[in-house]
C-alpha cells in the first residue's frame, strides 16, 4: 500500500525472517560470531536461546549464507516431530537421495554416517540446525545426543545447533537431558536491542527495502518505540510498519512521536508486552472473573439498546431504510493507470534490438566487445535492473507481429518504468503491466573485455573491490577486501543462485553482464 509512495521496493518491516535484513547489533553480531565458531571449530553442540522476536530464525538464515561451500548443511524448522522423522528430514535436507523411503531407525542412521564419513573424507563439514528446539520431546532431544556420537577416532562428524526460546535452556537443564547439556560447548543468549541500536536498525532497514533517505523517524519517536518493544526487534517492526502506513495517510514522510504513539494505540489490545510468559499467563488467570463481569454487563447494555432501536433495527430489516455508506479512515484516491498505447509497444527483433542499442549509449574503448545477453529472471527482480532492457514476451501480442515480440525498457520508475515504442518515443508504464507481459526472459548489450579474467579464490585485482562493492550495494554483504576470498565467493554464489547463473563462485562472463546491469 504505502511501498511506492515512499519509494520502497518491498515492505521494510515484513514480520517474515529474512537474512537481508539482520541488523548486526552487539549481541546478534555475537551470536553469529558464537555460531561460526562453534562451527568452523568442529565444536560438538551449541545452543542459542532467546525470547521471542529477538530474531533468532533470521540469525539462523544469516548463518547459512555465511558458509562455504564445504560445510553440508541441514536446516529443520518443524520440531514437533519424531525421533525417526527428523532422521528421515535430515536425510531429505543433506540431499541424500535414496531408492525407497527407509523405515528402520537403524538404517537411517546408518545412510546418514555413511554421507558424513564421505563428506569428511573430501575435507567437508556438516552442520544439522533446529529451530524452535524448546518443542523437541525429550525422545527426539535423546536422538540428536546419539547423532553426535557419529564420529572418526578423532574427531566428531556433525556439528549440531539448538536454536529455541528461554524453555530450552531449561529444558536442557533437567535431569534426564543431563548428558546433551553437559555435551553443550558453546552457548550464546540472544538478548533484545539496546536504545541506542534502534535507529540503526530502523535505518538498516529502510535502506535494504530501497528506501532513498526520504523517509525520517523523529527521535522521540524513536523513544516511544523503544519504550513500547523494549528492544524486541518483532515489535519493532510492527510498530513501525503501522507507523509509516499512518505516515502514509497523512501523506507525511517524517514519522512522530505521536504517529508512533497513535500506531501502538491501534493495536495495543493485540501485542502483549510479555516480559514473563508464565507471568502474562498467571495474570489472565487472575483476571478471569473480572473478565467475565465485564462480558454479563456488555451483554445486558447490548440487550438495552437493542430494545430501544428495535423500530430502526425491524425497519433496515425491511427494507423500508437504507444502511448509510461509512468511508473508511484510511481511503486514499488511487491515481489512474496512464494510457497506454500497448499496440505500439510490442516490437520485433530488428526494432526492438535497434532502440536497445540506442538507449545503452554505450561507448565502446580499443579492447571492447559488445554482446548481448539474454538471462531468465522472475518478475519481481526488474525493480533490480540500472540500465536499458528487453522483456521477452511468452507470445506476439500485436496482430503485426508474426515472431517473437518485445518491451524496451529505458528505465525503471518507483511505481513502473519508461518504456520506448516503435517511434522512439517514451511512455509511462506501470508495474502492473510489466508483470502481465513478463515472459520470464530479459536482454541487454554488454561491453566486455577481451582480456577479461574469471575471479576465483585468492584473486587479488582491482576488478574484485569493484564486484565486492557491487554486491554490498545489491544486498549481498561482504567486506570490501580487495581479495577473492570465501565470503565473497559465497556472496557471488548466492547471488548466482538466486539468479539462475551456475553457482559455482566463480566470476565469468555471464556474472559480470549480470552485475553490470544492476549499477547505475
Amino acid at each position: 500500500m504505502y511501498t511506492s509512495f515512499f519509494g520502497f521496493k518491498e515492505k521494510p518491516f515484513n514480520l517474515t525472517p529474512d537474512a537481508r535484513y539482520l541488523f548486526l547489533s552487539p549481541h546478534h553480531k555475537e551470536a553469529l560470531d558464537h555460531l561460526l565458531y562453534g562451527i568452523n571449530e568442529r565444536k560438538g553442540f551449541i545452543a542459542i536461546t532467546g525470547g521471542v522476536g529477538t530474531g533468532k530464525t533470521t540469525l539462523c538464515r544469516t548463518l547459512l549464507s555465511h558458509l562455504d561451500t564445504s560445510t553440508k548443511s541441514a536446516l529443520i524448522f518443524n520440531s514437533f516431530i519424531s525421533d525417526n522423522e527428523l532422521l528421515k528430514t535430515v536425510l531429505h535436507e543433506f540431499g541424500i537421495e535414496m531408492d525407497q523411503e527407509i523405515e528402520s531407525k537403524k538404517n537411517n542412521i546408518d545412510v546418514l554416517n555413511q554421507f558424513l564419513l564421505n563428506n569428511f573424507s573430501q575435507g567437508g563439514n556438516a552442520v544439522l540446525l533446529i529451530d524452535e528446539a524448546q518443542n523437541l520431546s525429550h525422545t527426539v532431544l535423546e536422538q540428536i545426543r546419539m547423532l553426535s556420537n557419529l564420529e572418526t577416532e578423532k574427531e566428531k562428524l556433525i556439528r549440531i545447533v539448538l536454536v529455541g526460546q528461554y524453555e530450552l535452556a531449561e529444558l536442557l537443564a533437567t535431569p534426564s537431558l543431563r548428558q546433551l547439556n553437559e555435551r553443550i560447548t558453546v552457548r550464546y543468549d540472544l538478548r533484545p536491542l539496546k536504545f541506542e541500536d534502534i535507529k540503526g536498525y530502523v535505518e538498516h532497514r529502510l535502506v535494504v527495502a530501497g528506501g532513498r533517505g526520504n523517509v525520517r523517524f523523529t527521535n522521540g519517536a524513536y523513544r516511544k518505540i523503544f519504550k513500547y518493544s523494549h528492544g524486541n526487534p518483532r515489535r519493532i517492526n510492527a510498530v513501525c510498519d503501522r507507523g509509516l502506513l499512518i505516515a502514509y495517510a497523512e501523506e507525511a514522510f517524517i514519522i512522530s512521536k505521536g504517529m508512533v504513539g497513535k500506531a501502538i494505540k491501534d493495536f495495543s489490545g493485540n501485542v502483549t508486552m510479555d516480559h514473563s510468559v508464565l507471568g502474562w499467563h498467571r495474570k489472565r488467570i487472575e483476571s478471569t472473573p473480572v473478565m467475565i463481569l465485564i462480558f454479563v454487563l456488555f451483554i445486558i447494555i447490548a440487550g438495552l439498546v437493542g430494545w430501544n432501536l428495535r423500530g430502526q433495527i425491524a425497519a433496515v430489516f425491511s427494507g423500508r431504510e437504507k444502511i448509510p455508506l461509512v468511508r473508511a479512515e484510511y481511503d486514499t484516491s488511487v491515481s489512474p493507470e496512464p494510457i497506454v498505447n500497448s499496440h505500439n509497444l510490442f516490437l520485433d527483433e530488428k526494432t526492438s534490438l535497434a532502440g536497445l542499442f540506442d538507449r545503452s549509449n554505450i561507448r565502446l574503448e580499443a579492447d571492447d566487445n559488445l554482446g548481448l545477453f539474454s538471462f531468465d529472471v522472475a518478475p519481481e527482480y526488474y525493480v533490480m535492473l540500472k540500465k536499458p532492457f528487453r522483456i521477452h514476451l511468452s507470445a506476439p501480442l500485436s496482430s503485426s507481429l508474426t515472431s517473437p515480440s518485445y518491451l524496451l525498457i529505458h528505465r525503471i520508475k518507483d511505481d513502473g518504468a519508461i518504456a520506448v515504442d516503435a517511434e522512439g518515443k517514451e511512455q509511462v508504464i506501470v508495474r502492473d503491466f510489466i508483470l502481465r507481459h513478463w515472459g520470464g526472459k530479459i536482454s541487454w548489450v554488454y561491453p566486455y573485455k577481451n582480456k577479461d579474467i574469471r575471479l576465483i579464490k585468492g584473486t587479488r585485482v582491482s576488478d574484485v573491490l569493484e564486484i565486492q562493492k557491487i554486491l554490498n550495494n545489491i544486498g549481498y554483504l561482504v567486506d570490501l577486501t580487495g581479495v577473492y576470498d570465501e565470503a565473497t565467493i559465497n556472496g557471488v554464489t548466492k547471488f548466482q543462485a538466486d539468479f539462475g547463473l551456475m553457482a559455482d563462485g566463480v566470476v565469468g562472463l555471464r556474472t559480470r553482464a549480470l552485475l553490470y546491469q544492476m549499477v547505475n
